[in-house]
């Protein structure tokens, strides 16, 4: 071994629903470099150890979302967390927190998926256009409205942060209301109305008992509860604007 190079423990929950009645935890001694990530690490304990350990990754550049997983019961991408902010204690590697779990440190996001499907995550135009009439337009000030809320990856860290969605899991959740206020602030479309039903349903923003950690671990700054929060006044304000609204004519 290179003298550059030390062993950290990773503890690895393992679970392989055709055998185990439970998830349990294996140690295994990994020998790191500083430039080494967490996804790293279960790539050699993959390489080396135990070619069965299954887990997610695609990019290692913290884009795709996919390698979300519990270090040291936080919520985070292991491609962008390094094993040496954690020698020399042994790490404990996790499957994402309040979902079900397949094999490993896999879980299935089947749930997660319908919730942005139900939030209609497209442009529904407010008025049809030909392609003689062009595309739909707006200015920079417009798509400023919303630009923060682009950047989610759909990694999940927020849905395994958030103890609303712990405890019940038909919670729309911060990731997919982040998505809804995205498509609601856009000035091409014309859907807030249809979406905001979901957000004042029993499944809607409240929910949210207002923790703000599913933004805390947002590795993309996303801000999922302040999306949160403003569709609960918003929601709020179309409540009472009801019994406002003047029901007959005006004298």
């Amino acid at each position: 071994m290179s003298e550059n190079h030390k062993i950290i423990e990773i503890e690895v929950l393992r679970y392989n629903p055709e055998s185990d009645d439970e998830p349990h935890l294996e140690v295994y001694k990994v020998p790191f470099s500083d430039d080494m990530s967490v996804l790293q690490g279960a790539q050699y304990i993959k390489d080396n150890f135990d070619g069965s350990l299954t887990f997610r990754w695609s990019c290692r550049m913290a884009i795709c979302g996919s390698c979300g997983m519990m270090i040291n019961g936080i919520p985070k991408l292991s491609c962008e967390t390094f094993l040496r902010d954690y020698y020399p204690s042994r790490i404990r590697i996790e499957a994402m927190a309040n979902f079900p779990i397949e094999k490993d440190l896999v879980v299935d996001l089947s749930g997660f998926i319908e919730k942005l499907e139900s939030i209609q995550p497209y442009i529904i135009a407010k008025e049809p256009r030909t392609l003689e009439q062009g595309e739909y337009l707006q200015t920079p000030e417009e798509f400023n409205r919303y630009i923060q809320f682009t950047s989610c990856i759909n990694c999940t860290l927020c849905y395994a942060a958030c103890p609303q969605f712990g405890l019940n899991p038909d919670f729309i959740g911060p990731a997919a209301i982040a998505l809804l206020h995205r498509y609601n602030m856009d000035s091409r479309d014309g859907a807030a109305a249809q979406r905001m039903e979901l957000v004042a349903s029993e499944e809607g923003v409240f929910n949210c008992s207002a923790v703000g950690y599913c933004s805390e671990v947002c590795p993309k700054h996303v801000d999922p509860a302040n999306a949160v929060n403003i569709n609960k006044t918003n929601a709020a304000k179309d409540y009472f604007l009801r019994f406002l609204s003047p029901k007959g004519g005006s004298k």
